[in-house]
């Protein structure tokens, strides 16, 4: 966002002075090199106009010599060096200029020209130093040199000063971004935006940013202080809301608090973060009363496009945890609809809920047709022949069973259980001898353990 000097002059002022140089000369004297300097200034602007840079040069060096103390020729020459990337000789002829008219902020811009051009980047904020007193927007390309030289602090506070001043703009929000990336500026950013909320409460902006950096700290604490003063100055607020569903649900005000989430759930300025955390405070409470499932559901369908967090799965895995086999199926078959129906851990997680909960159909139909996308798979064979000897499908079961074995590696348990199924089949199948011959195998598989 650097911005590049361009300066316009108009010529006829610049010879409003011409006579007091030649104050003590004769009249023809004078007018003879007034005419002279006006014709070498006026060819050396023919001759940079057709970008004859070196013809322009050897015609203000006649100016330069009939007018030594004239700036407009220092900068007029030390712009055609500049076109010629003679950069020494055009920082000369610039810094003469300076030293000639040090409050004209054209020159100092010719300066700043060649230190940018030749990434003399010390220079280039030494001189935007000046220029910024003469014209305090240039802060910006002040603000884009201490970030490339990685000046990050003084970056920061430039931009801050510059949002208070003349409104924020898209370039120092990204610069901000990039610095604020590096955790170590976070606090001196946290500072300015309480100081920022103190000095006008009204402007919701300086809350959010405030909460989302205490959120990327997992500060949740002050995020939700935040988010409660937030509400308390900005009740419409979206973010707002965030504090009252707190509030709410620890008051057991479950009608506002579903409100409060659903509005949180929706929004599209709430951080994903907030929005998992307020899902997850609400499933525990719907733990406690069951009631409110209905009101949980709908909450679910706000994620049902999230790519970061797979919610229906994790809250089958919550209720798995809790013993509650039957809403964790739910869920779990919720998860797969909507998502992969090959998924490996979620697929893993309803065959055993399905076992809890002695819901050998589907247990079997699905394992059955996880093998054929698994086929190495040991549990799937494992839940399949399980699935077959309790509904008395012993043949399907001893076949399921005895191919599944082979994939059974370094897991004693599995191995022991696959056994005792296939006992369990050939006692099914009226073969007793081989009925004792996998229980004795079962055993001996577990003594390994031990």
């Amino acid at each position: 966002m650097i911005k590049k000097g361009v300066f316009t002059i108009l010529v006829f002022a610049l010879f409003s002075t011409s006579f007091s140089v030649f104050a003590q000369t004769e009249p023809e004297d004078i007018a003879m090199a007034t005419d002279e300097y006006q014709d070498s200034f006026y060819e050396s602007l023919k001759q940079k106009g057709i970008e004859n840079y070196d013809k322009a040069i050897v015609s203000l060096e006649k100016c330069i010599k009939l007018k030594p103390n004239d700036a407009v020729a220092y900068f007029e020459l030390g712009k055609n060096y500049f076109a010629l990337k003679e950069y020494q000789n055009a920082q000369i002829a610039f810094e003469k200029a300076t030293q000639l008219d040090p409050k004209n902020k054209w020159f100092w811009l010719g300066i700043y020209d060649v230190s940018y051009e030749t990434k003399n980047y010390p220079l280039a904020i030494e001189i935007i130093q000046k220029i910024i007193v003469f014209d305090e927007e240039y802060k910006d390309d002040l603000i884009s040199l201490y970030m490339i030289t990685n000046q990050y602090d003084k970056a920061l506070t430039a931009i801050n000063e510059m949002n208070d001043k003349f409104g924020k703009s898209s370039d120092r929000e990204i610069y901000k971004a990039q610095i604020l990336s590096q955790g170590k500026y976070q606090n001196a950013e946290i500072d300015n935006l309480i100081q920022q909320i103190k000095k006008d409460p009204k402007e919701e902006s300086n809350y959010l940013n405030l909460i989302l950096l205490y959120s990327k700290n997992n500060d949740n604490e002050k995020s939700l202080e935040v988010a409660k003063q937030l509400a308390k100055e900005i009740p419409n607020s979206e973010w707002g809301q965030v504090s009252l569903f707190k509030t709410y649900l620890d008051a057991n005000q479950a009608d506002k608090a579903i409100k409060s989430m659903n509005v949180i759930l929706a929004s599209s300025k709430i951080d994903s973060k907030i929005k998992h955390r307020t899902l997850n405070e609400f499933l525990i409470y719907v733990n406690k009363n069951p009631q409110y499932s209905a009101d949980l559901e709908k909450a679910i369908s706000y994620f049902d496009n999230d790519k970061n967090v797979d919610v229906a799965k994790e809250i089958g895995k919550f209720y798995h945890s809790k013993g509650q086999f039957e809403n964790a199926i739910k869920y779990y078959e919720k998860d797969l609809s909507a998502n992969s129906d090959t998924d490996l851990e979620t697929n893993m997680l309803l065959l055993d809920a399905y076992s809890q909960t002695k819901q050998y159909e589907p247990m079997t139909k699905r394992a059955m047709m996880l093998i054929e996308v698994y086929p190495s798979q040991a549990q799937f064979y494992y839940y399949a022949g399980l699935g077959s000897n309790q509904q008395k499908q012993f043949k399907n079961a001893k076949i399921v069973l005895e191919m599944g074995l082979d994939y059974v590696v370094d897991d004693i348990k599995l191995e022991s259980n696959f056994n005792i199924q296939l006992g369990e089949a050939y006692n099914g199948l009226g073969d007793a001898k081989k009925k004792e011959e996998y229980f004795l195998k079962a055993n001996e598989v577990l003594k390994k353990k031990k």
